[in-house]
């Protein structure tokens, strides 16, 4: 018997077929991609008709206030529906919840694009938030049931990038839709993303929480549940954090255009690349949030993205009342804030879920709603107090963050280490 030639058993392993891909690994990330796109259509529908505000008000009949009206109906839509469907998900179940409210966006877009005056399209807008917000709240409920120790902030940092590239991200993609049709075509748009969605969820996401984990006693002791969730000062502590956070980057978003178009004369090709700058340092932060998770404790990271935005925003300050208006120092500052920002997002949900992990759905909607109720209060402060500085947005950025450091070390107390990730405790 002849053994084989080295050589020829060389060949033959390279001749072999490769080995298949782990299908548990390709099924993980199939969900995470689904539940990201779930994450990422609510942000998207906020603001992505926005240019098209003085058509839509023409075509309507509409004064401008009542334009922007539908814009808060949607954003109170998002809270109310995070609030009332994440609890009732503990008790109900995930994937029921998500199909229905993913549907009921679609066919509510389909009814915005179709109204005949502001008052229906407002209608509309706020049942539109409620439906929405199921694939945002449900999507970090479903990772919390799915998936638990290091791989938990590392999946919460993709979404947490999602949250904050899809509201810098959609007034772009609205503006390419209105340049080849009508404000309703940005509508028609999110119908057929709502529709993609359902299509996702019935292929990729499976129920998540099987009955024998589900709240036991109806849907009273579920939002007990919550009630119990809003009484833990540590969990409150990271909600608040989180929250307020939110209402620095609404803030920004809100009051940005004006600065650097207005006050700044930049155009808005050049705005839009500024913009698009700070969103990188968001991206930067969430990626170099999903690589030091699994070896820096979770809290540590998250002090020192407050610490981070806190600089930023101070810096900002300073510079305007002592320099005055820079072009370069705005961008600057306001690119070293984003970043703090984009790793303050998946430490507080990472850390906030652990917390609530016995009743994710609960715990998504508080994190969520809260983030979602301060961002829409923070929004139109920046015009509220004068549109002759860059001052007021970045003393409403400043406070802001530092009342999210203040609910950190008040509430929160991160050097007690509660709701680290079992891998990074």
């Amino acid at each position: 018997m002849v053994s084989p030639s080295p050589s020829s058993s060389a060949a033959a392993r390279a001749a072999a077929p490769a080995e298949p891909a782990d299908p548990s690994r390709r099924t993980a990330v199939a969900l995470v991609a689904v539940l990201a796109a779930l994450t990422a259509v609510a942000p998207l529908a906020t603001d992505m008709y926005v240019p098209g505000f003085p058509a839509l008000g023409d075509t309507l009949g509409a004064s401008s206030s009542a334009v922007q009206l539908t814009m808060t109906a949607f954003l109170a839509g998002l809270v109310v529906g995070q609030l009332l469907i994440g609890p009732l998900s503990d008790s109900l179940g995930r994937r029921g919840l998500l199909l229905s409210g993913t549907a009921a966006f679609t066919v509510f877009s389909v009814a915005c694009a179709l109204a005949p005056d502001i008052e229906v399209l407002t209608g509309a807008r706020f049942l539109q938030g409620v439906s929405g917000a199921a694939g945002m709240v449900l999507a970090r409920a479903v990772l919390t049931d799915r998936f638990q120790g290091a791989e938990l902030p590392r999946y919460f940092a993709v979404l947490s990038q999602i949250m904050g590239i899809a509201p810098v991200a959609a007034p772009v993609l609205g503006g390419a839709v209105l340049a080849v049709s009508t404000w309703r075509a940005v509508f028609v748009v999110l119908t057929v993303m709502g529709g993609l969605l359902v299509l996702g969820v019935v292929r990729k996401v499976p129920e998540t929480l099987p009955p024998e984990r589900r709240h036991a006693g109806g849907i009273t002791n579920t939002f007990c549940a919550m009630g119990e969730l809003l009484g833990r000062r540590t969990f409150m502590g990271y909600v608040l954090v989180l929250a307020f956070i939110s209402a620095a980057l609404f803030a920004y978003i809100s009051g940005s255009s004006f600065v650097f178009e207005n006050l700044h004369g930049v155009s808005a090709t050049t705005y839009s690349l500024i913009f698009a700058s700070n969103a990188v340092a968001m991206l930067i932060a969430g990626a170099a949030f999903s690589q030091l998770a699994v070896r820096v404790r979770l809290n540590n990271l998250l002090v020192g993205a407050v610490a981070v935005a806190a600089v930023g925003a101070l810096a900002q300050v300073l510079l305007v009342l002592t320099v005055g208006e820079t072009l370069a120092g705005t961008w600057i500052t306001l690119f070293i804030t984003a970043g703090g920002i984009g790793m303050v997002f998946p430490s507080t949900l990472s850390i906030g879920q652990a917390l609530g992990r016995n009743a994710p759905g609960a715990a998504s909607a508080l994190l969520g709603g809260l983030q979602f109720l301060f961002g829409a209060v923070a929004a139109p402060l920046v015009g509220v107090f004068g549109e002759d500085s860059s001052l007021p947005m970045a003393v409403i950025m400043l406070i802001a963050v530092a009342a999210a450091g203040v609910a950190l070390v008040g509430l929160a107390r991160p050097w007690e280490g509660r709701g680290e990730p079992t891998a990074t405790a």
